[in-house]
This record gives C-alpha cells, structure tokens and sequence, in this order.
C-alpha cells in the first residue's frame, strides 16, 4: 500500500510516522530529508527561506514506491490513502515558533492551514474517497499515530472535510 501523511508544517507529520513505521515495521520516506539529501529542488526561494521542490524529479526518483511517504507535499504523490494532518491555526502558529520558524513563515502556515490549503489540493489530486483528516490539535503524537494505523489497517473510513476552523476565521 502507498500511505501518504500530509499536512501543514508543524501538524506533527514527522513524529507521527516514525511511531506508525515503528509499529508497521515500514520505513518512512521523509520526503522533505529526500529532497535535501538528493538535491530534488530547482531553485531555493530567498524570501520565503525555502527549497522548490521538482515533483517530476521526486516521483522519478521514488519510482514505484510502496509504504509510507511524509511531507507537507506528500499528497502530490500516487498514493491509495492520503492523510492530513491538521492543527488549529493559532497553535500552529505557536508550535512554529516554539520550533524556530520565522513570524512570516508561521502566520504564512497558520493562515494556509485555517484556509484548508493543503486538504483542498489533496481532494482534488485523490478524491474524498481517499483522503483521511485527523486533528492533531492538544493530542499526544502516539494518539495521532494510532489513528493513521487505523488509516493503514482499513478500519478507519475516509473523512475529508471533518475538521473545521471557520470559527477561527
């Protein structure tokens, strides 16, 4: 199976699918990581501190890949299930500044994330059918591990367009 695990930065991608892999006994393909480390980016953004990523070169480079792929670009990939993780805008925020990030780089996210940015284009690319949110929001990351488990083992059903932040808004 190809699991994708998507999300805005900061939702807790990362320590999440390490727990999953742990559980699944799969590796984890941290597709921000791949990407430095194989120089699959065209041009490095000055202003918003970031690589851009070629996705041709990724999904060359990955092939036809089987298991689990994390980023907050993820859901740009074949994949049978795509999960996103979300977080409440304002501790989004917070957990990217607590981490480092930059004020414009966090407010940037948190509005992209109360705007459903990254669950619209997973939508799109892979259909309601396919796609699984889960708030991570004041939940523990082995919680949220279980959940994409749930995801992997089929006995979670799709749910795309469950967690909303208007009221943040």
């Amino acid at each position: 199976m190809r699991l994708v695990v998507t999300g805005t930065p900061g939702t807790g991608k990362t320590t999440a699918t390490d727990l999953v892999a742990e559980e699944l006994d799969e590796p984890v393909v941290h597709l921000n990581q791949l990407v430095k480390d194989e120089a699959l980016w065209t041009e490095r953004d000055e202003d918003r501190d970031t690589l851009v990523v070629d996705l041709d070169a990724v999904r060359d480079h990955l092939g036809d890949w089987d298991g689990i792929v994390e980023s907050h670009l993820a859901h740009h990939l074949d994949a049978d299930k795509v999960v996103v993780l979300r977080c409440r805008p304002d501790v989004l925020e917070e957990r990217l500044r607590e981490r480092g990030e930059s004020e414009a780089k966090a407010r940037e996210n948190r509005e992209s994330e109360a705007l459903d940015v990254i669950l619209g284009e997973a939508v799109e690319f892979h259909g309601e059918d396919a796609v699984y949110e889960i708030d991570t929001t004041d939940r523990d990351p082995q919680a949220v591990a279980d959940d994409i488990l749930a995801v992997a083992n089929g006995e979670r059903e799709p749910s795309a367009g469950t967690v909303d932040f208007i009221e943040y808004l």
